[in-house]
């Protein structure tokens, strides 16, 4: 295990190193300074202002006009990325005459590539032509990643602002975030991806002939452009089905540790950039520090899990090479080319932010290795998360710690200078508990009916009641992985399999469940940054509560617990847990 743990500690060695640079331009970006792009960018974002009609010199917007832009903005890419899905048979770059897919498919497709989820029933390779693939999804996934980032700055802006309501310009924030931040660092990472065999041309599928002298079609594409915006925008939504353990998205080690580390800089990065933002770096650490040790222990638990096995295979003398000849562990469903350790390091990166990818199949994972993913996404997207999205999430937590801790001491609750009180609470309150409700609203509204019961492959019991819960948590929290037993086809083994309902019931819940769940705690969000923005800041006291130290990490870390965790604790002993006090793989 030595070597798994080696591997690990690099990726969080190269992380941290990298935090500060990063935070610092972005930083920059944000506050509207000049970077080094600007002599090459600055001529194409001034005319994009030109094009939106924006004055980036003139008065912002409050907390109602920049939510109202961000509505426009997503619901105009809504409408455009279904016309794409529902017009593939007329598109070009379709060398495999792909016709549109049914409906209600595209319903959810949308819905899913729009709030930054990428919740796939389909196969990519199978199902949409090269422009879908580029002029729809990759398009969406930098549209949707920069409107994530952009409500964070907002609520920064209304943290730091002193008797004011102007929040910025969304229009601004927009194409800064896109220009500066997404297409630069995508194009350097595509040119990587490339350059260490992940695939980007515009060819026909490939038949090849075996060894044992059958044929086999491999899928071709425009890949590399897709993928690296796939992890650093946290969308997760593959080419290929099999996603991120298929050799032409994440071709070698090397690659699969810079998509790792694509996932996570700038969620891990904003931190510093929030700290700098607000004038503390030590705020800043704070928050980082409180996510990296909840990111930490679930990749400690999932890769001990996945290390050891499960009973059953003890009990039946199983043994497998684990990784570099070491033997015992779990290796179903997993890459011989990443082994155990880079696996679980990865289902943990992929759940803790909300990118969804995976290069292992998490249906395999042990009992208790599994209860990580779940326990991750019941944290509602705050150990790091979506870019922008898992630091204002978190922020909403750190108000309510605030607010939690002042009562304790017998005080008004102030964060940064600033009184908490009962409309911030109010609306806090709403942003955290929203996500849970959804989840547990859908899944119990899937699990109680015969619809929903269509979509369960192992039918109704731990294994498929984890299938249920999953979805729900994957979609309701943006994240977009799978437990593969749950889909929007009709299972041949599912109860009343009599039609085609269940796959309606599974694509329209789901889409309704992404996008109400996206959006609604970003109004809140910005409704927080709103009421935050016209007060004035007080100075600290003898009897401020400190926010930048242990004791409030701490606090912090319990409060994400008692609030986010345990609201599922009681579904997840149903689930996962049970299936690893069985000793069964799911």
């Amino acid at each position: 295990m030595f070597e798994g743990y080696a591997q690990i500690a690099i990726f969080v060695v190269i992380l941290v190193a990298l935090i500060k640079p990063v935070g610092i331009y972005l930083a920059r970006v944000f506050n509207n300074e000049r970077t080094f792009l600007t002599p090459v960018l600055g001529g194409i974002e001034r005319g994009a202002y030109r094009v939106l009609r924006v004055n980036p010199e003139g008065e912002g917007q409050d907390w109602k006009a920049y939510a109202r832009s961000l509505i426009v903005f997503s619901l105009l890419f809504w409408i455009l990325l279904y016309l794409i899905l529902r017009t593939q048979g007329i598109q070009p770059f379709n060398p495999e005459g792909f016709g549109s897919g049914p409906w209600d498919l595209s319903f959810n497709t949308t819905s899913s590539f729009i709030t930054n989820t990428n919740w796939q029933y389909y196969g990519g390779e199978t199902t949409l032509t090269y422009f879908a693939q580029m002029a729809g999804l990759a398009v969406q996934n930098f549209v949707s990643a920069a409107v994530g980032i952009a409500v964070l700055v907002a609520l920064i802006r209304g943290i730091i602002s002193r008797s004011g309501k102007s929040l910025g310009n969304f229009w601004q924030d927009i194409v800064r975030i896109i220009l500066y931040v997404l297409l630069p660092m995508s194009i350097v990472g595509a040119l990587f991806l490339v350059s260490q065999g992940v695939i980007q041309n515009l060819s026909h599928a490939t038949v090849i002939h075996t060894l044992s002298g059958g044929t086999q079609v491999l899928a071709q594409g425009p890949v590399a452009s897709q993928e690296v915006i796939k992890e650093l925008g946290n969308n997760g939504g593959g080419f290929f089905n099999v996603n991120s353990s298929f050799p032409f998205e994440n071709s070698s080690g090397l690659t699969n540790m810079f998509e790792m580390l694509l996932m996570l800089i700038i969620p891990a990065s904003l931190t510093y950039t929030y700290g700098r933002m607000v004038g503390s770096q030590r705020q800043g650490w704070a928050i980082f520090s409180a996510m990296f040790i909840l990111f930490i222990i679930g990749v400690i638990v999932v890769y001990i899990a996945e290390q050891h096995g499960t009973a059953a295979q003890h009990a039946a003398g199983v043994h497998t090479t684990a990784f570099h000849g070491s033997t015992g562990g779990n290796l179903e469903g997993k890459e011989q080319r990443f082994g155990i350790a880079d696996s679980s390091l990865w289902t943990a990166i992929t759940t803790v932010t909300s990118t969804g990818a995976v290069n292992s199949a998490f249906e395999s994972l042990t009992g208790i290795g599994g209860a990580v993913p779940f326990a991750n996404l019941s944290m509602s997207e705050v150990v790091f998360g979506g870019v922008g999205a898992g630091l204002y999430s978190m922020l909403l937590y750190v108000i309510l710690a605030v607010f939690i801790g002042g009562l304790m001491v017998g005080r008004t609750p102030e964060y940064l200078g600033k009184k908490i009180q009962a409309r911030e609470i109010k609306l806090v309150s709403l942003g955290v508990l929203f996500t849970p409700l959804a989840v547990l609203l859908s899944a119990g509204l899937a699990s109680a009916t015969e619809l929903g019961k269509r979509s369960l492959y192992a039918g109704i019991n731990p294994t498929g009641f984890s299938e249920n819960l999953y979805a729900y948590l994957s979609q309701a929290n943006n994240n977009g992985s799978a437990w593969a037993g749950y889909t929007g086809f009709l299972q041949p083994n599912a109860p009343g399999n009599d039609g085609a309902f269940g796959i309606t019931f599974a694509n329209l819940l789901g889409g309704v469940v992404m996008v109400t769940a996206r959006f609604a705690p970003i109004l809140f969000v910005l409704a927080v940054a709103g009421a935050l923005a016209g007060k004035k800041v007080s100075p600290a006291g003898l009897g401020t509560m400190r926010t930048d130290n242990p004791t409030f990490v701490f606090l912090l870390i319990g409060i994400v617990i008692l609030v986010g965790a345990l609201t599922f604790f009681p579904a997840i002993l149903l689930g996962p847990i049970a299936n690893g006090l069985t000793g069964r793989l799911f």
